[in-house]
């Protein structure tokens, strides 16, 4: 265990346990009421997080008439999509490096698409007024170890072959941007991210709904499917949809297709938010086109400006607990928010003394590729996608747009790609998994510490194409 600095802890002296993002949000929608008795429809779609709720949006969208009605266990947002850091990106693939080693002829492809997936999600913020401090700023992908910046000139060449806008900075231009100590080096995406409130966004998107006719109802935990001749009788507490179609956007929690349960497992991902910055502090750091910002060490922190110009910090730990346990006590883990302190007066010595007012964690599904795939049951009338593994306030909408196509039968170019229709490797069952996991961490976190060299452990997993790195 780390030894805590009582210098860096005074900074987490006034931290609370709560959600940056839903303090005091005017903008949060009245509740919904739960199921109560036996409904059909057109789609039903499970989870009404963002998967969830683009898939009922483009549904509506494809076709008025489409009866769709969405069921959410807690309220909607409740998960990763009402938590994360607000970094709308681009990539479907977990980053560019990802896509390249598991779908190399693809790419692309999948590059396109992802950059057409990220404008569309820009029209739909305005064609419905979505009030979601939507900023189109880029990203910066910082270096701050020399053997981070090598191979970006090489990664940024593929890139803009392939229709990306992306550049490479030296030291002195990328500490020109954004004033920190431990920049060696970056590569910028100019029109790749945008930043957003995520929760307002998750609101924005529930409101689109309702307002073309999607029925969603609130606190109707989804117990079990049924096979029912040519739909699918959806049960709930108290209550049933028998669907003609049914769409599982359940992402981190247990699916309701068993045997889709072993290609996930949740991780734990932790953030914190500082007060507003002073004028004055705000000058020290420049940072005035106000990117996205994560780093590239195989475990890496993101983090980004609010519209007050609090500094929200991110990352670097991902921690899974033994049996893929999720619990609310895990939410908060003081340890790493020590780290993460200790790291952010690291990157920022100038704002010594700022204080943390925000802290927060949650779980997120990842799988062994690192990005999103999908799955049918009950003869094609259900189908899943999970395993966005922190990168899916892009991505759900296009795992959603691909769920549509896959149910109502529409071959695609979305549908034809290797990435839709073959599935990552399966996790081994416990207590291997847990076994697993923790050597293949401690493997990334002695690469991190050895100049990015990877061991005989990782270069096993990627001869078998996992490749973990992050």
């Amino acid at each position: 265990m780390e030894k805590k600095d009582p210098f860096v802890l005074r900074h987490l002296a006034e931290v609370q346990p709560d959600l940056w993002w839903l303090d005091s949000d005017p903008l949060e929608p009245e509740p919904h009421a739960a199921l109560i008795g036996d409904l059909g429809a057109d789609l039903c779609v499970v989870g009404a997080g963002y998967t969830g709720l683009w898939t009922a949006l483009l549904a509506k969208e494809r076709d008025p008439h489409r009866d769709v009605i969405v069921l959410e266990q807690y309220e909607t947002g409740a998960g990763a999509s009402g938590r994360n850091g607000g970094f709308c990106s681009a990539s479907l693939t977990h980053g560019f490096a990802n896509g390249m080693r598991r779908f190399p002829t693809e790419m692309p492809i999948i590059e396109r698409l992802a950059r057409d997936n990220l404008d569309e999600i820009e029209a739909t913020i305005d064609r419905y007024a979505i009030e979601c401090d939507w900023e189109r700023t880029g990203e910066l992908r910082v270096a701050v170890a020399e053997w981070q910046f090598k191979g970006m000139v090489e990664e940024a060449r593929l890139r803009n072959e392939m229709g990306d806008n992306v550049e490479v900075l030296d030291k002195s231009q990328v500490q020109a941007r954004i004033h920190s100590p431990s920049y060696e080096g970056a590569l910028f995406d100019h029109d790749g991210n945008a930043l957003v409130d995520p929760a307002r966004l998750v609101w924005g998107l529930e409101r689109a709904c309702t307002s073309l006719g999607v029925k969603i109802f609130e606190n109707s935990k989804v117990e079990w499917l049924e096979n029912v001749d040519d739909a699918v009788r959806v049960h709930t507490p108290y209550g049933a949809v028998t669907a003609a179609k049914v769409a599982l956007a359940t992402n981190v929690f247990p699916s309701l297709i068993r045997q889709a349960r072993k290609y996930v497992v949740p991780v734990y991902d932790y953030t914190l938010v500082t007060e507003p910055l002073s004028d004055a502090q705000m000058e020290s750091i420049g940072w005035k086109d106000r990117e996205g910002v994560a780093d590239s060490g195989n475990q890496f922190h993101y983090y980004r400006l609010t519209k007050d110009n609090c500094i929200l910090w991110g990352g670097y730990d991902a921690i899974y607990n033994f049996r893929a346990k999720a619990r609310r006590e895990f939410e908060f883990n003081a340890e790493t928010y020590a780290k993460l302190a200790k790291h952010f007066l690291k990157t920022f010595p100038q704002l010594v003394g700022v204080r943390f007012t925000h802290a927060w964690g949650g779980s997120i599904d990842t799988c062994t590729r690192f990005s999103p795939f999908w799955g049918t049951s009950f003869e094609g009338k259900a189908v899943y996608v999970m395993g966005f593994t922190g990168l899916g306030v892009a991505s759900t909408r296009f795992g959603a747009s691909t769920m549509l196509d896959l149910l109502d039968g529409h071959i695609t170019e979305r549908t034809k790609l290797a990435m839709v229709r073959k599935k990552p490797m399966p996790f081994p069952p416990e207590p291997f998994k847990w076994i697993f996991i923790r050597i293949t961490q401690r493997a990334i976190q002695r690469a991190d510490d050895h100049f990015g060299k990877r061991g005989l452990w990782l270069k096993l997993l990627d001869l078998f194409n996992l490749g973990f790195d992050s």
